[in-house]
C-alpha cells in the first residue's frame, strides 16, 4: 500500500535533476486547468462534515461495479430525455425581449468557442503535460512529450476520451457536489492512461480509471489535502511561490499513477499491451 511520503520523496527524486523542466509543463498544465485543481471544489470541513466525506468516498469505493458505466450513460439520458427538463415557467418579455435574445445568442456563441478551445486544444494540451511527468519518473523528461496528443493516430481517440470524462464529470456535479467530488477522483486517472495508450477507447479509460482508483480514491483525496499549507505558503509571496510548488504536486500525481498502474497490472485489471507498455501491442480502437 503507498504512502504520501513515499509517493513525495520519489518526486523530489525525480525534481532534482528536471525541476525546470517540471515547471515550464506545470505552467502549461495549469493554463489548461489541470494543474492545481485536484482538490475537486473549495470545501470547508467541520468534523462532522469530514466524515461524512469519508463515508461517501467508502461507500462509492464498496459499492462500485462495472455495471456503474452503464448508471452514468443512464444519467446522461435522463437529462437528454427528461420532459420537465429546462421547461420555462413564463417570462414577460415585453421592451427587452430582443436584447435578451441578443444577449443568449452572444452568450451561446461564447460558450460554444470557449468548449472547442477546451475540447480540440486544451485537452490534448493536459494529456502531454500528464505524459511529460509520467516519463519523468520514468527517466525520460523530454519536452516533446508535449505534443504527444497531437500525434497522427492519437488526437481524435484522446478527443473523445477526455469529452466523455468531462461529460461525466459536469453530469455528476449538477446532481450533487460530494458525488461529483469522488467521481472526479474516480475518473482522475483517465490522462495517464491515455498518455499510455491513446487508442484505449474512452469507455475503457473511464472503466479503467474507476477500477484503478477503487479503495483509493479518499487516501488520493488526503494526499492532495497535504498539499494545502504548501500552496497557502506559496500564495502569500503574491501567487508567484504557488507556481513554484505546482511540478512538486504534478510529479508526486505522476508516482501515484505509476503506482496504482503497477497495483492494477499485479491485479489483473490490465495488461501491459493494453497499455502498450510492451514493444508488441496492436492498436486498440473502440
Amino acid at each position: 500500500m503507498w504512502t504520501r511520503t513515499e509517493l513525495k520523496q520519489r518526486a523530489k527524486d525525480v525534481l532534482r535533476t528536471t525541476y525546470w523542466k517540471a515547471f515550464l509543463v506545470s505552467i502549461i498544465l495549469l493554463f489548461v486547468g489541470g494543474g492545481g485543481g485536484g482538490f475537486g471544489a473549495n470545501l470547508n470541513l467541520g468534523s462532522g462534515d469530514w466524515g461524512d466525506l469519508r463515508e461517501s468516498f467508502s461507500s462509492v469505493d464498496s459499492g462500485y461495479s462495472e455495471d456503474d458505466l452503464f448508471v452514468e450513460e443512464d444519467i446522461i439520458d435522463s437529462f437528454v430525455y427528461n420532459d420537465d427538463f429546462g421547461t420555462s415557467s413564463g417570462i414577460e418579455w415585453g421592451f427587452w425581449g430582443p436584447f435578451i435574445i441578443i444577449m443568449i445568442i452572444v452568450f451561446i456563441v461564447v460558450l460554444l468557442f470557449a468548449l472547442a478551445f477546451r475540447i480540440f486544444l486544451l485537452s490534448p494540451l493536459e494529456v502531454g503535460s500528464r505524459r511529460y511527468f509520467k516519463q519523468a519518473a520514468e527517466q525520460d523528461a523530454n519536452l516533446n512529450n508535449l505534443g504527444y496528443a497531437f500525434g497522427k493516430g492519437r488526437y481524435v481517440d484522446i478527443i473523445k476520451s477526455m469529452f466523455w470524462r468531462g461529460l461525466l464529470n459536469f453530469l455528476w456535479y449538477l446532481l450533487l457536489i460530494i458525488p461529483g467530488i469522488i467521481k472526479s477522483y474516480a475518473y482522475s486517472l483517465v490522462p495517464y492512461i491515455l498518455a499510455d495508450n491513446p487508442n484505449i477507447g474512452y469507455r475503457r479509460a473511464v472503466q479503467l480509471s474507476n477500477q484503478m482508483t477503487r479503495g483509493h480514491k479518499f487516501r488520493i483525496f488526503v494526499l492532495d489535502l497535504s498539499f494545502i499549507g504548501w500552496f497557502l505558503l506559496g500564495l502569500l509571496a503574491l501567487f508567484v511561490g504557488y507556481l513554484f510548488v505546482l511540478p512538486y504536486y504534478n510529479a508526486t500525481k505522476a508516482e501515484l499513477y505509476l503506482t496504482l498502474r503497477k497495483e492494477a497490472l499485479e491485479r489483473g485489471m490490465t495488461a501491459p499491451q493494453e497499455l502498450r507498455l510492451t514493444d508488441d501491442f496492436p492498436p486498440i480502437y473502440v
